[in-house]
């Protein structure tokens, strides 16, 4: 049979219709309701960087030893008469911070740091509570996007945690130990633990909400252009800044930061003095006050010298937003050791210590975020390039 002669200019039209492509596998999950739950998340973050900050200030007003017991439940309702004032305040003056150091505290002065750490508890009661009723909801109605149930149920699993390491970390002011070597204040190791697991999940719900923030589809394309050198460094980037954060809890815990309110030499010199008279040796690390405080400054050196290096190669990149986050990252950095040059040299005054502080959760969402945008680039027009 002869075949059927085409014309040089025939209609693409007049040809047979292509059948229109199947769905990709990755379109064809469960997108489920992630509109709703980056703002459930959202909630839950904002309340964790309130929950940083609150015990920050119980800490620095040294309110966290003034509730005496662990009621998970029942300790959400505070005294509500002077009879049940009065035997809080008579659990607390058993207490060695009491015995040691508040013997003439008067009731009413014990009513401000109970409310302190009462409202630094309910704060955490809180989020809990939001985040089941969230969760479960999410879960009963089939909501949640595919792959996603053990991210939003690890969330969950260490709140828990946290609260539990929280009640660790009272006792331990609590404890005979504390009354027998005269500790007046929570153990400084169990401090930075629990300000650490704070920043876990603080991070992790950041992390959460800038991946919900986009389709699996549009995250999966974005990845083939990531930044794989600039990703690692931010990851660096990103453990050297959780370490100075737990060496800030350190220097929290024992008060180091109203020590040696000099700078740049620690008192006469850049060493400070008995560095390690405390015995055994690890012990200085941990509760020698110039020693501890020495590390936190040294660290923020070596961080800040180390985002120096991370924001240059960042520069490099050819995403404005990659660039940008990065920008923003070094200029919180030196905002953030100008802030704790300032904390030192007014002795840990309560504003700029907390100003400190929360500085801490700015940079560690920049630092996130710009981490995100490093492995998930932003598409972009050659102009913005």
């Amino acid at each position: 049979m002869a075949q059927k002669t085409r014309k040089l200019f025939e209609e693409v039209g007049d040809a047979p219709k292509a059948t229109a492509a199947a769905v990709g596998a990755i379109d064809s999950r469960r997108r489920g309701a992630r509109g709703a739950i980056r703002v459930w998340l959202m909630v839950i973050f904002a309340l964790v960087a309130a929950m940083i900050i609150v015990g920050g200030l119980t800490r620095l007003t040294d309110s966290g030893l003034s509730i005496t017991e662990w009621r998970p439940v029942t300790g959400a309702i505070p005294p509500l008469s002077q009879a049940d004032w009065a035997a809080e305040f008579e659990k607390y003056q058993s207490s060695p911070e009491f015995l040691l150091q508040n013997s003439a505290m008067s009731l009413s002065e014990f009513q401000f740091i109970y409310w302190w750490e009462w409202g630094h508890r309910l704060l955490g009661r809180v989020i809990g509570l939001v985040w089941a009723v969230g969760f479960v909801g999410f879960w009963a109605t089939k909501s949640i996007p595919t792959g996603w149930t053990r991210r939003l149920l690890l969330l969950g699993v260490l709140g828990g945690l946290q609260g539990a390491v929280g009640w660790w970390m009272v006792h331990s002011g609590l404890n005979d130990t504390a009354q027998e070597i005269g500790r007046t204040d929570v153990a400084s190791y169990r401090l930075a633990t629990h300000l650490g697991l704070a920043f876990v999940i603080f991070g992790f719900t950041a992390w959460y909400v800038f991946l919900l923030g986009r389709s699996e589809a549009d995250l999966m394309q974005a990845r083939r252009s990531a930044n794989a050198k600039l990703f690692g460094m931010g990851t660096g980037l990103m453990h050297f800044a959780f370490l100075q954060i737990l060496l800030g809890a350190l220097v929290a815990g024992i008060d180091a930061g109203r020590s040696f309110p000099t700078w740049p030499m620690m008192g006469d010199g850049f060493l400070p003095p008995y560095m390690f008279d405390l015995t055994p040796v690890w012990r200085n690390f941990f509760e020698n006050d110039g020693l501890v405080q020495f590390m936190h400054r040294m660290s923020g050196y070596l961080l800040m010298i180390y985002g120096i290096v991370v924001w240059n190669r960042a520069r490099k990149s050819p995403n404005r937003r990659v660039r940008f986050a990065f920008n923003a990252v070094l200029a919180m950095m030196l905002v953030q050791m100008t802030l704790g040059i300032v904390t030192v040299l007014q002795s840990a005054h309560l504003h700029v210590a907390i100003t400190h502080q929360a500085g801490a959760i700015v940079l560690w969402v920049l630092i996130l975020r710009a981490r995100y945008l490093s492995r998930y680039p932003v598409a972009q027009s050659v102009r913005e390039a």
